[in-house]
């Protein structure tokens, strides 16, 4: 018995932000954003819609893909680190707003590992406990309205955006997971963080003055240690599995940063060819990232069933990880 994607979707909002935009906002310009992020454009979502109202079309343009209903899902899982509430958990909107009656569901926090860290829960899941038949993995960002529009040094960085993948018990042994390598290290937790409005600083007015409830980054230690940790964590589960570079038919980093992405790709040998890119449509999405880039690679056909992926991924945490998966 194999655990197979049987199901992908995705959905970014319709307003397209880009770098020129970018330029009558802050002290920037197009030039400095792409040379050293990549990234052209992003999208950003109405103030009236949430991240679990993306994750609940990308849910349904996969159950879509996959030929299932709401009522066939066992299992929601969201990982986001802007969840529509505190409490209750996104997922209970997701579940609602597809049918999914017969599921339950959770939030899960690692920031952009979020879906890395998720598949590792649905693979467990499926492979041990058989009354479990589909589980559903919506990634889902509205990272605009954490995002300080007056600080050039983050702003040009990210956008809004949901991707869903379904995963289901299959009779191919090959399909599956081949190889995971995940990873938490909370010594270097104030490097990438919002601050303020959980319990260590809730929320006040001197919280709110002092823009805490925005994102906070140190970019330069955030790069070296990004590249270091997703290199690793790729050469660990190709070690691990056998299979070398040249066998995986495609790499699907966390695209932060086309930088990142290429230091990543050249220490782990592989071609150009082999990387999915796509980072200069939508920013960082976090969470969403990978699994819209799922999306694309199998509605593009560059991903096949039977091919090797390399999922790998970098967040606040600090979580990081990689998957070597066989779709």
């Amino acid at each position: 018995m194999g655990v197979r994607i049987v199901g992908t979707g995705s959905y970014v909002p319709e307003k397209i932000l880009t770098n020129l935009d970018l330029q009558n906002m802050v002290d920037t310009s197009d030039e400095w954003i792409k040379v050293r992020t990549g990234i052209v454009e992003r999208h950003i979502a109405p103030p009236e819609m949430s991240s679990g109202d993306m994750a609940s079309i990308a849910a349904k343009r996969a159950l879509e893909l996959a030929g299932l209903e709401g009522s066939d899902i066992s299992v929601v899982v969201v990982a986001t680190t802007t969840p529509d509430h505190t409490f209750p958990n996104t997922a209970s909107a997701v579940q609602r707003n597809i049918g999914a009656d017969n599921a339950f569901g959770f939030d899960l926090s690692a920031a952009c590992s979020g879906m890395i860290y998720s598949l590792e829960l649905a693979y467990s899941l499926l492979m041990q406990q058989k009354k479990y038949r589909y589980v559903l993995l919506c990634g889902a960002e509205k990272l605009s309205c954490i995002t300080n529009w007056n600080d050039r040094n983050t702003c040009v960085l990210f956008g809004d955006g949901a991707g869903a993948v379904i995963l289901g018990r299959c009779d191919d042994d090959d399909s599956g997971q081949i190889a995971s390598d995940l990873h938490l290290d909370g010594n270097y937790s104030e490097i990438l963080q919002l601050p303020a409005g959980g319990s260590r600083n809730p929320t006040s007015h001197e919280t709110v003055d002092k823009g805490m409830h925005y994102i906070h980054m140190l970019g330069k230690e955030t790069f070296k240690l990004a590249v270091n940790a997703m290199a690793g964590a790729c050469r660990n589960v190709l070690s691990e599995s056998g299979v070398n570079a040249a066998d995986v038919k495609l790499v699907i980093p966390h695209q932060a940063n086309k930088r990142i992405i290429e230091a990543v790709a050249q220490r782990i040998d592989v071609s150009t060819e082999q990387v999915f890119v796509n980072v200069h449509k939508y920013g960082n999405t976090s969470a969403a990232s990978i699994s819209i880039c799922l999306d694309e690679a199998f509605r593009s056909g560059q991903l096949q069933k039977g091919d090797i992926v390399l999922l790998v991924a970098f967040g606040s945490g600090l979580t990081w990880g990689a998957q070597l998966l066989r779709v």
